[in-house]
């Protein structure tokens, strides 16, 4: 025997108090989008931090960018 399917109510509730809101708050943020990166959890572990992250990645953007350096005989 099939359940009956529960309408759901979009409608508002009284308790809801919306009179210190703020029209467009996050607009700006929402409209300029977002870099989400998910780390494997064996790197999370590592990195628990999105500044541990970037420091990471700064420094190794730093070592790839040094020119190797030729030594002479």
């Amino acid at each position: 025997m099939k359940k009956a399917k529960r309408e759901k109510d979009h409608d508002m509730l009284p308790e809801y108090d919306f009179s210190q809101g703020v029209r467009g708050k996050y607009a700006k943020r929402y409209a300029e989008g977002s870099n989400i990166v998910v780390l494997s959890p064996d790197v999370a572990k590592i990195f628990r931090t999105s500044e541990s992250v970037n420091e990471a990645l700064r420094t190794l953007v730093r070592v790839g960018r040094k020119p190797s350096r030729k030594l002479s005989a």
